[in-house]
């Protein structure tokens, strides 16, 4: 681990406690930053935030890329499986800085890629792998959504266990359009495939019967 009085974005507290989760990560993950860090405070402390983590965590590597034509707001946060020379996307997005308690769905991002989504429930992964229909999981939540945090876990476990499903985390109390778009007006809020809407926290199988809802 780097010094503390090196430059990254964590407080004492924060720096002390993320060893926890993210020093014993069973494979290498690249975060991949989408941004121009002179354009806007939140892509300049996104490549911050990614090169902190970089720097501290031998299995954690990163990357800054320029800004893309098909990304509405940025930042952009692609955390990727790396195996060997080999890198993996899993289709896992963060939309805008995970900011407050969206910290902790960042890490679970690093988690999910990293363990390969065997956090899953096996009856899960069964159900995951009949799915032959591409799914666009949207998860809007804010800093300060605690139960966003949960469902955040999940939806970027779903991403790693099925080459089908990808999954955004939008920060929706950075990005207004993103609510405004789907009228949202609770947070988290999921929207499935641009279409199928729910509200609040949502257990696997509630997601699940969301996605098979989507897919008819």
């Amino acid at each position: 681990m780097p010094d503390q009085s090196m430059k990254h974005p964590f407080d004492s507290k924060t720096w002390a406690i993320l060893p926890q989760y993210l020093g014993n990560l069973p494979n290498h993950v690249l975060l991949r930053v989408w941004g121009d860090p002179q354009a806007s405070t939140g892509e300049r402390e996104a490549a911050r935030l990614a090169k902190g983590l970089a720097d501290g965590f031998e299995h954690i590597e990163m990357s800054l890329l320029p800004q893309r034509v098909n990304y509405p707001y940025y930042p952009v946060l692609g955390i990727f499986g790396i195996d060997g020379e080999e890198t993996t996307d899993y289709g896992v997005r963060i939309i805008g800085l995970p900011a407050g308690l969206q910290m902790t769905s960042l890490i679970a991002a690093i988690q999910a890629v990293s363990f390969k989504g065997v956090t899953l429930e096996a009856k899960t992964r069964i159900q995951l792998s009949k799915l032959q229909t591409d799914v666009r999981l949207e998860l809007l939540t804010s800093a300060a959504d605690e139960l966003g945090t949960i469902m955040s876990k999940t939806i970027f476990g779903l991403a790693v266990a099925s080459p089908h499903v990808r999954s955004y985390l939008i920060m929706a109390d950075v990005f207004h359009e993103a609510m405004w778009r789907y009228s949202v007006r609770h947070l988290p809020h999921l929207v499935v495939n641009g279409r199928v809407h729910a509200d609040g926290e949502l257990s696997e199988e509630m997601i699940l019967k969301q996605i098979a809802i989507a897919v008819r």
